[in-house]
């Protein structure tokens, strides 16, 4: 927890987008399995014949609009809660904490 305390709001929020990272990571392991698990029974009827639902996995999940999303919210507007956080790590980075 000391460690945590410890680092600078610019390493906290690498650390918190790594996490991030590997969450959207971890969502595409978990899609793929099911995409896998599911490709060859899950069909729709075309005309009288059955066809695969998801040709592709990438029609299943989109992986890049995913790390997407998660990039972008590091470039939002800064809350409240960060504003504190500065404040909190600047007093202790003088001293003051």
């Amino acid at each position: 927890m000391q460690e945590i305390e410890l680092l600078r709001l610019e390493e906290y929020f690498y650390r918190m987008e790594a996490y991030n990272l590997s969450r959207v990571d971890k969502e595409r392991d978990m899609h793929l399995q099911a995409w896998l698990n599911n490709q060859v029974t899950f069909t729709k009827e075309q005309g009288k014949k059955q066809v695969p639902v998801f040709k592709r996995f990438e029609d299943f999940f989109d992986y890049e609009k995913r790390l997407n999303e998660v990039e972008g919210k590091k470039q939002g507007a800064i809350t409240p809660q960060m504003r504190r956080m500065a404040r909190l790590a600047a007093q202790i980075n003088n001293g003051g904490g």
